[in-house]
């Protein structure tokens, strides 16, 4: 629910590269963290509040080949295609529907989650979706969401072609004690509680407990 989310200093960041990534023509941002830290919900804050030009395809479970990828982002764009077409058939269809787009003054965006389970080859066909552009912008703008091991994938030798497109990349950090403490009163606050619940020692005796881990706090 993203009335919830609390404003820490690493989340505004993480927002302002997302937000980057909207208005940027060559936009290929990377957003890291740790599990549970807020990624995800930084996503939801972004795309509850997406600019009505812009078109979103979001994919959520990654863990696809290329002709999946393919088709799984037709979907997100109303594509219509047959099952067997090819690679390049799906890609020429995907490239079609973003001039129209372009045409009309519309962009699109794609978020996948969970990045870090893209497989290598996807990856790369992703980095071959870049290569749809206009005479001075790309017509896709792309941003991976994951965990640190995303960020350790795309350092590896054979991942530099697709290292080398990314243009942001922003790592999400867990909360120190004070936004700890902040944290937990914001969430109070929004659910409709207007004193305070903890003492400070309180707060502090969850940030050790959870090492400032949002989900974790929340779950405690």
């Amino acid at each position: 629910d993203t009335r919830f989310l609390f404003l820490s200093d690493s989340h505004r960041e993480a927002i302002a590269h997302l937000v980057y990534a909207l208005n940027e023509k060559n936009g290929f941002v990377q957003l890291t963290g740790e599990v549970g830290v807020g990624k995800t919900m930084a996503c939801r804050y972004i795309l509850a509040n997406i600019p009505e030009d812009i078109d979103v395809a979001l994919i959520l479970n990654p863990r696809i080949d290329e002709i999946g990828l393919l088709r799984m982002l037709c979907q997100e764009m109303h594509i219509e295609y047959d099952k067997d077409q090819q690679p390049n058939e799906l890609t020429r269809l995907i490239n079609d529907k973003l001039l129209k787009s372009y045409a009309a003054n519309r962009h699109t965006i794609l978020i996948i989650d969970e990045a870090q389970n893209l497989p290598k080859r996807t990856l790369e066909q992703l980095r071959l979706l870049t290569n749809l552009e206009t005479d001075t912008q790309k017509l896709l703008r792309i941003i991976l969401i994951g965990q640190p091991e995303l960020g350790e994938l795309l350092a590896e030798y054979d991942m530099r072609q697709v290292a080398q497109r990314i243009t942001s990349r922003y790592h999400l950090t867990t909360l120190g004690p004070d936004e700890t403490d902040d944290y937990i009163h914001h969430r109070l606050r929004v659910a409709g509680c207007n004193q305070r619940l903890f003492s400070r020692n309180a707060c502090r005796k969850a940030h050790k407990l959870t090492q400032g881990t949002p989900r974790l706090l929340n779950l405690l």
